[in-house]
């Protein structure tokens, strides 16, 4: 999904006026993507000048790094919560079976989509 470098959007609004639904507003000067309403259409990565547009995959080691931190977080709350050290290994399984299942979902999307490809042809 795209989202906006603020570092390196201008504001010079091309991406709001190209944006075929409407969802690119200008906010304090640079440009913000409602992703609710974003099709994934890709238009605001080509008409960019600045190349502020940017894809979601920029952030996979910050969303990576964040997961592994809110997970300390959740073990040291259970030990807290649930009286002892063996708690925490207990939410760590936890989180790694929720993480396990949300790459199985992935996987069998991907495949989804990809018979959607096939369709095409």
């Amino acid at each position: 999904m795209p989202w906006v470098d603020k570092d390196k959007c201008s504001g010079c609004g091309i991406c709001v006026e190209e944006c075929p639904v409407g969802v690119i507003l200008m906010e304090n000067g640079t440009a913000k993507i409602n992703m609710d309403g974003c099709i994934r259409c890709g238009k605001c990565h080509d008409v960019c000048p600045e190349e502020a547009v940017r894809h979601d995959s920029e952030k996979i080691p910050d969303e990576v790094k964040a997961n592994i931190i809110e997970t300390k977080k959740f073990m040291d709350t259970c030990a807290k919560y649930l009286g002892h050290a063996k708690e925490r290994e207990k939410c760590l399984n936890r989180m790694i079976k929720h993480f396990k299942k949300a790459k199985v979902v992935a996987e069998k999307t991907l495949e989804g989509l990809e018979s959607l490809r096939d369709q095409l042809d």
